[in-house]
């Protein structure tokens, strides 16, 4: 019985990721279809910056750096834009990608929980 709480625990806590870096997606593209992954510092933030023109920035950034006036310092050729920051991990997929990845996680905690108390 020991064993199998212990087992739990382990996978439990590899689930949740507790104490892992935050991960974003790292790109620059007008398909939103991005797949490259980068571990960011434990103050960093995921932007999604979207160009009036169609292209997505997706990449880390200070999460203090997330304003309207440091983003336009930071990207000078891009005259008008939109952003998002956030602090989950993969948070700045694009919105088909994002919705079913914490279903997922949810779905596998659930079970993995259901199967520990059994």
């Amino acid at each position: 019985m020991k064993t199998s709480v212990g087992i739990c625990l382990v996978f439990l806590l590899a689930i949740f990721g507790l104490g892992s870096a935050l991960q974003c997606y790292k790109c620059k593209d007008y398909t939103g279809s991005c797949t490259k992954v980068r571990s960011c510092g434990w103050e960093d933030a995921c932007l999604t910056l979207k160009e009036r023109g169609g292209q997505i920035y997706r990449q880390c950034i200070k999460y203090d750096d997330c304003d309207y006036n440091r983003l336009s310092q930071m990207f000078p050729s891009v005259s008008s834009f939109t952003y998002r920051c956030c602090s989950n991990d993969l948070c700045n997929a694009a919105p088909i990608t994002a919705a079913g990845k914490p279903l997922m996680g949810l779905v596998a905690s659930l079970a993995l929980f259901w199967w520990c108390i059994l």
